[in-house]
C-alpha cells in the first residue's frame, strides 16, 4: 500500500483527493491544515493523524521517515501562493509532490522545483484533469487530424461566488493570482494542450471579479471570459444553476457538462503508474497567467467576447 499526507485537508478540492488515493489503493498516514473542519477526512481515512500546526506535521513526518515509515507521496491543496513552499516540502522530506492546480503563481517559480526535483531526485506531479475528459481527448484528436486548420474559438466561464470569496485568499491578487489563475488556469492548459504554442495574448478586461481576452494560438483564434459573477450568467440559465461553462469550436459546442467526477482519480492511476504531468507540462499555462495578470490592458487588439463588450 502507498503511503500519503496530505496538506490542505479542510479545502474544496480536499475530498477529491482523499476519494482518488483510497480509490487507487493508497492511504493517507497524516494529514494537515490550519483550520479543523475536517471531518470528511472520517468517510475515507479515518485512522490518519491530523494537525493543525505545521510544526507538529513536520515532527511527525520525520517521525515516520525514522521509523521507516515512508511517505511516498504529499498532495497539496493548499492555498496558491503555497504550493511552491509545500512542495519544496513534500521534496525535502522524500516524497513525490502531487499538486493541485495552479501548480505555482509565476514561471520563475518552476525554474527553481526543476532544480529541486534534480537535487532531491524526486517527481512533482500536476492535477491537469482535463486532458483526461473523454470530450477533449475527442476535441484533441479532431484538431490533429486538420494539421493546418485555423480554428474559432469562444470560451466561457461563469462560476458564480459570493461576496465571501473577495475576504477569503483567493480574493487577493497576491496569493491566488487573480480570477484568470484561480478559475481559469486549467482551461488556458486545456487550450494550449489542443491547440499549441501562444503566438498573441491580448487582455481587454481585468477586473476582481472578471476577465476576458483574445489569444491567438498555433492552430486557434480564441476569444476568452472567465467570471464569478452571478450577473454575467446567461439569461437561459440564471436562477437555474450557479455555473455557466461553454467552449464553442468553429460554431459548434464542446459538451463537457459532466464527466468530472473521476478525474482526479485518473489523474492519480496515471500519477501512480509514472505518467503523471509534470512541471514541464504546465509551464505554457503558468507563463499565460503571469502575463495576463500583468501585462497592460489592450482593448482595441484582436477580437472581444461577446460576453465582455458590454463591459469594456
Amino acid at each position: 500500500m502507498t503511503n500519503f499526507a496530505l496538506i490542505g485537508a479542510a479545502g474544496y478540492i480536499a475530498p477529491r483527493h482523499m476519494n482518488a488515493i483510497k480509490e487507487n489503493g493508497g492511504s493517507i498516514q497524516t494529514a494537515f491544515d490550519p483550520f479543523d473542519s475536517v471531518g470528511v477526512i472520517d468517510s475515507y481515512f479515518p485512522e490518519a493523524r491530523f494537525f493543525t500546526e505545521f510544526e507538529r506535521f513536520d515532527r511527525y513526518i520525520d517521525k515516520l521517515q525514522r521509523e521507516n515509515k515512508t511517505i511516498s507521496y504529499m498532495s497539496i491543496c493548499s492555498p496558491n501562493y503555497l504550493h511552491d513552499a509545500h512542495i519544496r516540502f513534500a521534496l525535502r522530506s522524500g516524497a513525490h509532490a502531487i499538486c493541485e492546480k495552479p501548480i505555482v503563481l509565476n514561471p520563475w517559480n518552476i525554474d527553481a522545483l526543476e532544480d529541486f526535483e534534480s537535487h532531491y531526485g524526486k517527481k512533482i506531479n500536476t492535477i491537469l484533469q482535463l486532458r483526461l475528459h473523454s470530450s477533449i481527448i475527442a476535441l484533441k484528436e479532431e484538431i490533429n487530424s486538420s494539421p493546418d486548420k485555423i480554428w474559432e474559438v469562444d470560451l466561457s466561464y461563469i462560476t458564480s461566488r459570493g461576496n465571501w470569496y473577495h475576504n477569503s485568499w483567493k480574493g487577493n491578487e497576491d496569493k491566488s493570482g487573480g480570477i484568470a489563475t484561480n478559475i481559469g488556469v486549467h482551461f488556458y492548459d486545456m487550450l494550449t494542450y489542443i491547440f499549441g504554442k501562444a503566438k498573441q495574448n491580448n487582455v481587454h478586461l481585468r477586473e476582481a471579479s472578471k476577465a476576458a481576452g483574445y489569444l491567438e494560438l498555433e492552430k486557434a483564434q480564441v476569444r476568452w471570459f472567465l467570471s464569478i459573477d452571478r450577473n454575467d450568467l446567461p439569461e437561459s440559465v440564471q436562477g437555474k444553476q450557479p455555473t455557466y461553462r461553454s467552449i464553442t469550436v468553429d460554431g459548434k459546442e464542446i459538451e463537457f457538462s459532466s464527466g468530472f467526477t473521476d478525474l482526479h482519480t485518473k489523474s492519480y492511476q496515471e500519477i501512480l503508474s509514472g505518467n503523471g504531468y509534470g512541471l514541464i507540462d504546465v509551464r505554457p499555462s503558468i507563463e499565460m497567467v503571469s502575463a495576463i495578470r500583468t501585462m497592460a490592458l489592450a482593448p482595441n487588439k484582436g477580437d472581444i467576447h461577446p460576453m465582455a463588450r458590454g463591459l469594456i
